[in-house]
């Protein structure tokens, strides 16, 4: 009797266009498993994704601004979740495979360090051979998830994972839209949470780049959506048209002055960075020095080869902005103390 995946699979066949990746071809996982009777390959990949620990992490890791007083800033999962959201409406439009984009987006950034780009800057220094959370968060899902023997995904998600910064190359279409997806994303997020940090208002955009995009967050999403879907439907690549990749492209470099790169006094979120920095690399330092007081899954990895430098910036990596500041307290900061 058939079972449920392999109709599934036939759905694909029949419904999918001709330029997505179809569950029944992929390259498979590095440690062959026998199929499950209800899902494809790729929605246990997902699946896997949603319920390891690195993925629950992402709640309490900063987006762009650090520690802010309110319930309404993005952090690294919400981001996560709104990549989702846009990279699986532009794969159904173009009869792509959902849940292979889905897996992907929802695993880009589980590699991410406390503090976000701010503490990867850091770990990028300290370690030898530099530190990018995109290689990290391969790293993760093959070898550090589930006490080291890995999540064991398909080779299409973790390329996907892995080529989902600007300058990456992803093998499927599934991949691209992804990797154009999570730009959209936060471009979008970060100024809609920098307009609630009154750090900047909408009218503070560049004009030239609104009267193409957009002058709103919603408006913006929605028309940069349907710019990718209706320039690369029946189309071997996710292509933009050239006058909103040329405004999007200035939009994200005007964020990176204005926002992420920007110092003057508006921008209270940025002043916390070096505290923030400093907390990273002091820990680090700290558990160069004293390996033995990490947790044994890392500890089992060093036991496996795993080089020393690595594994400490894996555990680093894999704080959350609470457990970080938490640890530095409790290593550095002393307590008051009374006799009994």
């Amino acid at each position: 009797m058939e079972t449920i995946r392999e109709q599934l699979e036939k759905i694909e066949e029949q419904y999918l266009s001709k330029y997505a990746c179809l569950s029944k071809n992929s390259l498979g996982r590095d440690v062959p498993e026998s199929e499950c009777t209800l899902r494809t390959i790729f929605q246990r990949d997902r699946d896997r994704i949603i319920h390891c620990k690195s993925f629950r992490r992402l709640k309490h890791k900063t987006q762009v601004f650090l520690i802010p007083e309110g319930d309404h800033y993005r952090t690294r999962l919400t981001h996560t979740l709104e990549v989702s959201q846009i990279a699986r409406t532009i794969a159904k439009s173009l009869r792509l495979n959902e849940d292979l984009t889905e897996a992907i987006a929802l695993g880009h950034d589980l590699g991410h360090t406390p503090f976000g780009h701010a503490g990867e800057a850091v770990l990028n220094k300290l370690l030898p051979n530099g530190f990018e959370h995109c290689v990290q968060s391969v790293r993760l899902v093959e070898k550090i998830e589930r006490n080291g023997e890995g999540l064991n995904l398909t080779k299409e998600v973790r390329d996907g994972i892995l080529n989902h910064r600007t300058a990456g190359h992803p093998k499927t279409l599934e991949g691209k839209v992804v990797r154009i997806s999570d730009k959209i994303a936060y471009i979008n997020h970060d100024i809609d949470d920098a307009i609630t940090a009154k750090i900047l208002k909408e009218d503070d955009l560049p004009k030239d780049v609104t009267d193409i995009i957009g002058n709103s967050v919603k408006a913006r999403i929605d028309f940069l959506i349907k710019d990718i879907v209706n320039n690369s439907y029946d189309k071997n690549d996710i292509i933009q048209s050239v006058d909103v990749e040329k405004a999007m492209n200035t939009l994200r470099k005007w964020l990176f002055e204005n926002v992420y790169n920007n110092n003057n006094e508006k921008n209270i979120a940025k002043k916390e960075e070096k505290k923030a920095q400093k907390v990273v690399e002091i820990l680090f330092n700290y558990y160069k020095d004293n390996i033995d007081e990490m947790p044994c899954e890392y500890i089992s990895l060093l036991n496996n080869g795993e080089e020393k430098l690595q594994v400490v910036a894996d555990y680093i990596s894999g704080m959350t902005d609470d457990y970080a500041i938490f640890k530095f307290n409790e290593l550095f900061v002393p307590v008051g103390w009374k006799v009994k």
